[in-house]
């Protein structure tokens, strides 16, 4: 089991930040795009080599993610219409999330089993999540979804803040 945490910094306007280990040693590096669309997000292992592209559907009624897992799309993260609790879908091979999406505490599983879950850390500067990696075949994926669903949320902020 593997345990990692994504801080985004607050005043980050190119949606920079880093997910370290237990030990804080950075190990992953994501970026995202500044005033381009369709807005993306590239990770990067701490050799610099690209492992996930996270893509935003330009034009659609409700936020739609494409991910690309190692150069292969792998899933596709969609937030569904519901009236009081945020739900999203996720089509990929066997995955489902069981949980709290809307304050980041969740279990990922596949086939039933439970691969990695994600907590919010409260009481810091940012957003910070724990994600429990149980199964590290699919770290870059969790990686992915962690980072899409944080970036629905902080649009909706954004949006809300500007009404």
């Amino acid at each position: 089991m593997n345990t990692l945490y994504m801080k985004q910094k607050v005043f980050s306007l190119r949606g920079r930040f880093t997910i370290k280990d237990a030990d804080e040693n950075d190990m992953y590096f994501v970026e995202g795009s500044f005033m381009k669309l369709p807005k993306s997000f590239t990770i990067s292992d701490k050799d610099g080599r690209e492992i996930t592209t996270i893509t935003k559907k330009t034009f659609s009624f409700l936020p739609k993610f494409y991910v690309d897992v190692e150069g292969e799309e792998t899933m596709t993260i969609s937030k569904e219409f519901t009236f009081f609790k945020p739900r999203y879908t996720i089509d990929a091979a066997g995955i489902e999330i069981d949980g709290d999406w809307w304050d980041m505490d969740f279990e990922v599983t596949q086939n039933g089993q439970v691969i990695g879950s994600v907590q919010k850390k409260w009481l810091s500067w940012g957003d910070t999540y724990e994600i429990q990696v149980i199964d590290e075949a699919v770290e870059h994926m969790l990686i992915s979804i962690v980072v899409a669903i944080d970036c629905v949320k902080s649009d909706q902020a954004a949006a809300s803040a500007a009404t």
